[in-house]
């Protein structure tokens, strides 16, 4: 989860910052910087899919991501919709340094949608608080489960606003400021990471989601617990505590 944590509160923003600065001409964009942020793209979408499978493992009550291609795919879906918002951010960006407002704002509602949940990771309120503001910030930028809840309601809300956010931002560009980008380059790029990764998102949540529970005594699995239901209850309280992406 700390790694999670870095990758979105610090490569995001430096990812940001660059596009920014590339969109502007601020700057010659070489071969290695290119080169480098790619590589950023997929540190971050690994980041994902690490936590992701280490999570599952150590659930007792959840099957593990499997190997190949079930995470080939969950690896893509997460590296072209991270891409295709970080992208579409960096444009509203460019349109008018004031976009910062609008991914407040965004980010507050993220946390808000913490608070309402009423996460309990930490022990203290304060860090719990601090926990809440940077789920906030992950929500910004990609959807997860926060608290184990159904997804399949707050899913679909969350990547009907996604589309809406992504489509605009180019949009936008080519109204108020149609020298930085030409519209049919940001479109064409945002428009097919959409397409790309979203269809990558039904293609893994239809068939290759591991959704069946592991049928293992949770005796052998479970320290300093005994039987099939201790282990089921503390499985399903740490279910709920962590971020399930």
């Amino acid at each position: 989860m700390l790694r999670l944590f870095e990758a979105f509160l610090e490569s995001v923003p430096q990812l940001l910052l660059q596009l920014y600065i590339l969109l502007l001409g601020h700057g010659h964009a070489s071969v290695l910087q290119y080169i480098t942020m790619v590589a950023s793209f997929l540190n971050i979408a690994w980041a994902l899919v690490d936590y992701q499978r280490c999570l599952r493992r150590s659930l007792t009550d959840l099957k593990e991501m499997p190997s190949g291609l079930p995470t080939v795919v969950y690896l893509l879906y997460k590296l072209f919709t991270i891409s295709t918002r970080i992208f579409s951010f960096s444009l509203l960006l460019a349109l008018s340094p004031l976009s910062m407002f609008f991914m407040a704002l965004v980010w507050l509602l993220g946390t808000a949608w913490a608070f309402v949940l009423r996460t309990n990771f930490c022990n203290g309120t304060a860090l719990e608080v601090m926990y809440r503001t940077i789920v906030g910030v992950i929500l910004v930028f990609t959807y997860f489960n926060v608290k184990g809840q159904n997804t399949r309601v707050s899913m679909t809300v969350y990547y009907l606003f996604y589309v809406l956010v992504n489509l605009s931002a180019p949009l936008l560009l080519y109204v108020f400021k149609p020298d930085v980008l030409k519209y049919e380059y940001g479109t064409i790029a945002i428009v097919t990471g959409l397409c790309i990764g979203l269809g990558l998102l039904c293609l893994y949540y239809r068939f290759c989601h591991p959704q069946k529970a592991t049928e293992v005594p949770y005796a052998d699995q479970v320290d300093g617990m005994e039987g099939q239901e201790a282990g089921s209850d503390t499985s399903s309280r740490r279910m709920g505590l962590f971020l399930q992406i």
